[in-house]
């Protein structure tokens, strides 16, 4: 046999095995939740847009710009943190969660800036930085990380120790005071430490010492009279709020967003239409109650259709829950999936005078830097797990 007829192997390009590689971590890229994630923010950049461009010409673009540039580094730190095996950032979990921790102290020494009563924000060359926002994604991977190490064997001492993880936090952001980012870390404890495997005597205990906290805060001098008012306003009505100017103020920004949603009707005005949005009768509309400029605009088929990728972004970071291979990445979904439904429920039920006014953004939605990215860090981490649930 002639020699140049014998078959020769001929080695494969590495970039010819990653393309065939059906392990390979880019093939089981989610692209079901990253599409509702593109959908949602661009959504919600058009929707900042048409809250704050002003009702006559020159129209301002400043929010748009800004939005626009929060999401684009938000996709930019998806691309990051996909990159990297999520295990990694069990390995520094304790040290993300130390730097986390480190910043809610600092904000409320003399570096910190005050803003509507709670000192929240660092103010950094024109952009505010809210520290809180980041600590909640640190939060997370802390807890899975060291829940992950009792593999759902959680007694009384296993217990305490993952209470003082989340109290830490909890009790530097009471000092600001900002209670409705203390109620996300709650919720995001009680979602962790229900599936990590808490006993359920242990959580119902937990949950009458939260009732009676709160109830303490709303009647101590540990909020403003405004704040308690925000906080209560859901449950008067305008005539009963009458005799308390703050009450009474924030129960009028109440019936305004429900005047707002209800203009929408069935398909909405129109984008960029509106009387309600276009005159900026709706306070703190692009961040607080940005979901009365998709009812007014988009109407019920718009606001339906924006819930309606919230349940399948839910459904998907759930499925990667049941999917992932191991205890910390289950734990880190569990976690995400808490601070982002509660967000939601919590920001759309106030705009519809069901929930009291804390002040928690809508997620993807609402105009805000440190919101944005902590949620876009917080999805990234969803679609890590995701990917190398073989790996």
């Amino acid at each position: 046999m002639a020699v140049s007829s014998i078959p020769r192997s001929v080695p494969k390009s590495p970039a010819s095995t990653l393309r065939r590689n059906p392990t390979a971590a880019w093939r089981h890229l989610d692209l079901v939740l990253l599409g509702c994630i593109v959908a949602i923010a661009c959504l919600g950049t058009l929707m900042v847009y048409s809250a704050t461009r002003g009702p006559t010409p020159p129209y301002s673009t400043t929010y748009l710009e800004k939005q626009a540039l929060y999401v684009a580094i938000g996709f930019a730190l998806i691309a990051v943190v996909t990159l990297v095996d999520y295990r990694v950032f069990r390995d520094w979990s304790l040290f993300l969660y130390a730097g986390s921790c480190a910043t809610l102290l600092l904000v409320v020494s003399p570096l910190g800036s005050k803003s509507k009563g709670a000192q929240s924000w660092f103010q950094v060359a024109g952009f505010q930085f809210q520290p809180s926002e980041i600590a909640k994604v640190a939060l997370v991977v802390a807890m899975a990380a060291i829940a992950a190490q009792f593999r759902g064997e959680i007694d009384l001492r296993r217990l305490a120790v993952l209470l003082v993880l989340a109290g830490v936090p909890i009790a530097l952001i009471m000092l600001q005071p900002d209670l409705g980012s203390g109620l996300v870390f709650i919720a995001i404890a009680a979602g962790m430490l229900l599936v990590a495997g808490a006993r359920g005597r242990h959580l119902a205990v937990l949950a009458l010492v939260m009732v009676l906290g709160v109830g303490f805060v709303l009647h101590s001098n540990v909020l403003k009279e405004y704040q308690t008012a925000r906080l209560t306003s859901f449950l008067a009505d305008s005539s009963s709020a009458k005799g308390n100017p703050a009450l009474q103020q924030e129960r009028y920004n109440v019936d305004q967003s429900l005047t707002t949603i209800g203009a929408g009707g069935p398909f909405g005005q129109g984008f960029l239409q509106g009387n309600q949005t276009r005159l900026h009768n709706v306070p703190e509309q692009q961040t607080d109650f940005i979901f009365t400029a998709v009812g007014e605009q988009l109407g019920f088929v718009g606001s339906g259709t924006l819930l309606a990728l919230f349940c399948i972004m839910a459904w998907r970071i759930l499925r990667t829950a049941q999917l992932a291979r191991d205890e910390f990445g289950m734990l880190v979904c569990v976690g995400v999936l808490a601070m982002l439904m509660f967000q939601i429920f919590e920001n759309v039920g106030m705009t519809m005078g069901i929930m009291p006014v804390t002040g928690i953004p809508l997620p993807l939605v609402s105009y805000g830097g440190s919101s944005t990215i902590a949620e876009f860090l917080a999805l990234g981490l969803v679609l890590n797990v995701h990917m190398r649930r073989f790996a």
